[in-house]
């Protein structure tokens, strides 16, 4: 009898039929940003003209998977692109369900079309979307359309998903969209619900976050599996630190690519993140003990979605088209000529598009000085014929400019605050700015001048930026501003005035310098 046992316990075992599998993928994406289709890779020198991303791209790779896995995502889903901007996100919750997504994080952009606008994505989602960290100012309620957590049944595994907005989204949308919303500190969140978490006895817990492991790596494709991080930056190793347990933190917001992960030692977590505009995807192999089904490993990679690599899936591609045809008969239409590049600068000052947009706007609110935040700039513009689409990919907020009144000492308090490890966030025109780089990166000795003559403290001035800068996002400085005033010109629509004007030369950079 027992050998007829023995030999049956074989035979089930040998069939695939054993209580678990060893393996489980999870891949990751973030910051898609609409970014739905293939385009060149001009940001890789080496392969600048060579098509890479996009929804099809990604689920030919699933296609190919041979391990059980889930799909997940750390937000940011639409905002960047027209199809993402006019559907307001239904494009990207309907490719994402296509895909199987098995839950999701908002981004702060996914809140730039209002609550109740999100309210209807998450309504429309066949995944959940998650959100631990998230609550009402006025009861502290937990916001209901968002679950804290998930359990996934995996091929007879049992994997958490906690999911945690970054704090910074109070005022990284449009802070008027979000103002009645508590958004709490990610690594305290964590800690709190981890437990009643555990109580489900999971097999692995990962986090989805829309935070990063650090700023200072902002926009890179990065290998930090090496790296030394004590104390830890604020961000996914903080969260990690807090709420020991958590197996694998996903993360976003700040576009880093890691390469091959993080390990973080202390806490023993595994950190990833996967880049901007759907032109990667992160894969953590998640390995489990057979007999007990516990985890034993992780091993995580950034794979690129190259289409001469993936192939592109057909269905996916026809979903697109869809969509895209309807947004093609707007967006296809010409607004001009660019008679050079305005591109973005290579080592972090003053950029092309940058300094154009800021002299539009100057231009538009006769203003003696203008401000436009450098990270919403997110396409260059190339030589040639223009078409809208190219001026809803460069600027994709629905922005309007505002003008307020500021001093030489409020203006000299803002820049100091815009510029970090020598670069700067912030683009200007009707002022140049010159600065040394301190000992920490951040701005010494710093100088202004408007036409030419320095600018003194108590000196005054008409400035112009955008809606989401002057009403919180840019800070205490520009809330600060005396005589402030919506103009309710779309910074869009300025752009387009610009190209129907004649043809668009980009300006001269070195607005922003340092000094040797």
């Amino acid at each position: 009898m027992k050998k007829t046992i023995l030999a049956l316990t074989l035979l089930l075992a040998s069939a695939g039929l054993n209580a678990a599998a060893s393996t489980i993928a999870i891949y990751h994406t973030s910051d898609a940003h609409g970014w739905y289709s293939a385009r060149p890779a001009r940001w890789d020198n080496a392969n600048s003209t060579r098509l890479i991303g996009g929804f099809a791209a990604l689920s030919a790779l699933l296609q190919k998977e041979t391990t059980p896995y889930l799909l997940l995502d750390s937000g940011d889903m639409f905002q960047g692109t027209p199809e993402g901007i006019l559907t307001k996100g239904m494009a990207s919750i309907t490719l994402m369900n296509q895909l199987g997504y098995a839950a999701a994080v908002p981004g702060n952009h996914d809140y730039d079309y209002t609550e109740p606008n999100l309210k209807v994505l998450v309504s429309s989602a066949s995944f959940p979307f998650l959100g631990a960290n998230l609550y009402y100012k006025a009861d502290g309620a937990h916001a209901d359309y968002l679950k804290p957590y998930t359990i996934i049944q995996k091929d007879g595994h049992r994997i958490a998903v906690m999911g945690l907005l970054g704090k910074h989204t109070a005022i990284t949308t449009l802070p008027a969209n979000v103002k009645h919303l508590d958004f709490r500190d990610e690594a305290s969140e964590a800690a709190k619900w981890l437990p009643e978490l555990e109580k489900q006895r999971p097999d692995a817990v990962i986090v989805l976050a829309h935070i990063g492991l650090s700023e200072d790596l902002g926009l890179k494709r990065v290998d930090v599996s090496t790296w030394t991080f004590n104390p830890a930056p604020p961000g996914t190793l903080q969260v990690a630190r807090a709420a020991k347990g958590i197996d694998l933190i996903l993360g976003g917001h700040n576009h880093v690519a890691l390469l091959n992960g993080y390990h973080d030692p202390v806490s023993g977590t595994w950190l990833g993140e996967s880049s901007y505009g759907l032109s990667y995807v992160t894969r953590a192999e998640m390995n489990f003990d057979d007999a007990t089904g516990k985890l034993t490993s992780i091993k995580v990679a950034l794979v690129p979605l190259w289409i001469d690599k993936t192939g592109e899936d057909a269905a996916v591609l026809k979903i697109i088209a869809g969509f895209s045809a309807d947004v093609e008969r707007e967006m296809g239409n010409v607004v001009g000529q660019a008679a050079t590049d305005l591109n973005f600068s290579p080592d972090g000052l003053d950029s092309d598009i940058g300094n154009w947009l800021c002299d539009v706007t100057l231009k538009a609110a006769g203003a003696d000085i203008a401000f436009q935040n450098t990270e919403a700039l997110r396409s260059e513009i190339r030589k040639g014929e223009v078409k809208l689409r190219d001026l809803y990919q460069a600027m994709p907020f629905d922005n309007t400019i505002v003008t307020m009144r500021l001093s030489g000492a409020q203006l000299k308090t803002l820049m100091t605050g815009y510029i970090r490890n020598g670069r700067t966030t912030m683009q200007v025109s009707g002022l140049a700015v010159g600065f040394r780089r301190g000992p920490d990166g951040g701005a010494a000795e710093m100088t202004l001048k408007h036409n030419g003559k320095e600018i003194a403290p108590g000196d005054e001035f008409l400035i112009a930026t955008n809606n989401y800068l002057a009403f919180g996002g840019g800070g205490p400085v520009f809330l600060a501003g005396k005589d402030i005033k919506d103009t309710l010109l779309p910074v869009r629509d300025q752009m387009i005035k610009a190209f129907a004007d004649g043809p668009v030369t980009a300006p001269e950079r070195g607005r922003i310098t340092i000094a040797k």
